[in-house]
């Protein structure tokens, strides 16, 4: 993403975060459902945090081998969490790179 011409590693990370929403969601930021103002991350985030397991991919929250499903829902919040630091408007805002894969790292350890 390109800011008044200039390219940004910022511009990557929220590249990043609306694919990290494209995952958990299986929708993409061109469905048809998404007209007018509305976007997926606006989409998303509405749904947060009552209408949450409806925006989110079920296939990401089935367990396998009697895991917990609370834990696989922890895990995919956690995820979705970083997605909106990764996806903030505002290019200063948005998390770091090196910030991203410490938080990702932490999700991983926890999950397993």
């Amino acid at each position: 993403m390109a800011v008044e011409g200039r390219v940004s590693t910022r511009g990557d990370i929220y590249s990043y975060g609306i694919m990290l929403l494209e995952m958990l969601t299986r929708k993409k930021p061109t469905d048809e459902m998404f007209v007018g103002e509305l976007r997926l991350r606006q989409w998303v985030k509405a749904s947060i945090p009552y209408k949450i397991m409806e925006a989110i991919n079920g296939n990401l929250l089935r367990t396998e081998q009697g895991n917990d499903a609370i834990a696989a829902q922890c895990d995919v919040l956690a995820i979705m969490e970083l997605d909106f630091e990764c996806s903030r408007e505002l290019l200063e805002e948005r998390i770091d790179i090196k910030d991203v894969i410490i938080k990702l790292n932490k999700i991983k350890s926890q999950m397993l």
